[in-house]
């Protein structure tokens, strides 16, 4: 049996067992010019899971997230989300990337972008209708930016960047989203502001994986927590996983001993 062949039978048997699951990984491992960044790495996200990945610098985080989407190669592993094949479920998944990888001098209004998530609807080839316009600037008004929906989206600051950038995946009325750095340099009322929208949809009933650097706001905006360091140290729900043990595994000598102590217990 060849090895495309074998990989579908893997990805089915992945998708069997855990058929509820916005995002399922196994065996995941990433190399960038022959240097493993991410190895073997597996994750079952609970539905309904508001999750943070969670590591140093370096540790394969943001890597991951965009090899289990298809959006970098990967060496090896499976991805299944709500138990099919990548490929058969996109339209169910909604990315938000980082902000420094975003070209910010495209020629495009606040209301364009947040339109954007809406193509798979409109289609490449047709025009937006007045119920899209609605749909888009309803968005807007849920992430606070609808008196922005003319201006041209490089003249925004970054947090007001990032809240378009969520009313763009709102458009999309996705099970599941995925996010990579939300909360990276934006203000404190922009966290505030993407938390709370976050937060609404995961009451809704859709499941949140974001990229996070702030241990100290784990245990107030997520249930879950993915620990890894190149490889996956621990995941679980937070009360269960987010542990000195764990952080101490990941982070190692980059955070004192005291640091991680008063961290896990905040």
């Amino acid at each position: 049996m060849n090895a495309p062949v074998l990989m579908a039978e893997a990805g089915r048997r992945l998708g069997a067992d855990h058929p509820e699951s916005p995002l399922a990984i196994a065996g995941l491992t990433v190399a960038y010019g022959g240097k493993p960044v991410v190895v073997s790495v597996d994750l079952v996200t609970p539905p309904g899971a508001m999750l943070a990945v969670i590591g140093p610098n370096g540790a394969g985080k943001s890597t991951l997230l965009k090899a289990a989407l298809g959006i970098v190669p990967r060496v090896s592993g499976e991805v299944t989300a709500f138990g099919q094949p990548l490929r058969e479920a996109r339209r169910r998944i909604a990315y938000v990337p980082q902000r420094a990888s975003v070209d910010w001098e495209f020629p495009a209004t606040v209301l364009d972008v947040v339109m954007m998530g809406l193509y798979r609807e409109i289609g490449l080839l047709r025009f937006a209708g007045k119920r899209h316009r609605e749909r888009a600037a309803e968005c807007l008004r849920r992430v606070g930016m609808q008196d922005f929906a003319d201006r041209q989206i490089g003249q925004l600051s970054g947090g007001q960047q990032q809240r378009v950038f969520l009313a763009r995946a709102l458009a999309q009325g996705a099970g599941l989203y995925v996010m990579d750095e939300p909360f990276a340099g934006v203000d404190a009322a922009t966290e505030r502001a993407i938390v709370e929208v976050l937060k609404d949809l995961n009451r809704a009933g859709r499941t949140i994986l974001c990229v996070h650097h702030d241990l100290s706001t784990v245990k107030d905006y997520f249930t879950h927590v993915l620990i890894m360091n190149v490889r996956r140290i621990a995941d679980g729900p937070v009360a269960a996983a987010f542990t000195p043990e764990n952080l101490q595994a990941a982070y190692g000598g980059r955070l004192a001993p005291a640091q991680i102590g008063g961290i896990a217990a905040e």
